[in-house]
């Protein structure tokens, strides 16, 4: 299975799984790592809103579990006519692991609808390279 396809099939296997009762917005999002490992997340909403979670947010933190730390790809999934891109705080979360040219893929329901990479989501980014300069 390509890696594109296999992101797909991640993030629309969880995304059923999201916990949104106050939106009913159903997020669903997976990441591969260098080695080729795949962890998905969801979005997990909460009642003492903003204190619930985006999908991008709980695949981070499954791969980051499972002892990994770069993400060398990412696919979105959403419903909706507008793109569900990762929110601002995701894509800080995102740069944390990605470099710039790391592919985001956006997709619906019935597939790819765009890919950005993270330069792009979140141009002159401060990550971690720029944290380290910055340590006393």
């Amino acid at each position: 299975m390509k890696s594109l396809e296999a992101l797909f099939a991640a993030a629309a296997a969880v995304r059923s799984n999201a916990y949104a009762p106050y939106s009913g917005f159903a997020v669903g999002a997976a990441i591969r790592t260098p080695s080729g490992a795949i962890f998905s997340g969801v979005n997990v909403e909460n009642a003492s809103y903003p204190v619930g979670t985006c999908a991008e947010a709980g695949a981070i933190a499954a791969m980051v579990a499972a002892g990994e730390n770069r993400i060398a790809e990412i696919l979105v999934l959403g419903d909706g006519e507008a793109l569900v891109t990762p929110c601002g705080a995701c894509r800080q979360r995102i740069r944390e692991f990605a470099r710039d040219e790391v592919n985001i893929h956006i997709a619906g329901p019935n597939g790819l609808r765009a890919s950005f990479t993270v330069g792009e989501l979140l141009p002159q980014a401060f990550g971690p390279s720029l944290a380290e300069s910055h340590a006393p």
